[in-house]
């Protein structure tokens, strides 16, 4: 099973590319935050390369910019090429088979405009905090149980 899904923001707006046969595709970062802290008592976040073919790539590259908050689904994919001394090079990217969009347009501008993503800067010490306001299942009342030893 070769399966990645990873929740981030997106590095830089994606540009849109055409091969020589005119496929679409664009090629974007996306920086992961850790779910722990480093020694220093901070996170750290990844980088991980993300590819994107024909209509998704256009829709990407068209709909999300840097700091964009996005959903990815998708698989491992290793690829190789001689660099222009002649090493070999190894390469790993996600190859995007879904993605959701994680946040509206405005609260996108909104956030950018209150508070812009820095990806050096260290995200808030106290990420456990939920802020009632965003939480999109407020208004579902109690709480639920998410237990699978019912299915026994």
């Amino acid at each position: 099973m070769n399966k990645v899904v990873l929740v981030g923001r997106l590095t830089a707006k994606p540009e849109l590319r055409y091969t020589p046969q005119n496929t679409a595709y664009t090629r974007f970062t996306v920086a992961v935050n850790r779910n722990f802290t480093n020694a220093e008592g901070k996170r750290d976040a990844d980088f991980i390369n993300v590819v994107a073919w024909r209509k998704q790539a256009e829709t990407v590259s068209k709909y999300f910019d840097k700091g964009s908050l996005i959903g990815i689904e998708g698989r491992l994919q290793t690829g190789s090429y001689d660099d222009k001394d002649g090493n070999k090079r190894y390469t790993m990217d996600v190859a995007l088979d879904n993605f959701e969009f994680l946040e509206s347009k405005n609260s996108r501008s909104q956030a950018v405009q209150s508070t812009p993503y820095d990806y050096q800067q260290e995200p808030s010490s106290n990420t456990n905090e939920v802020n009632l306001e965003d939480d999109p299942f407020a208004e579902f009342g109690d709480s639920i149980s998410i237990d699978d030893n019912f299915l026994d």
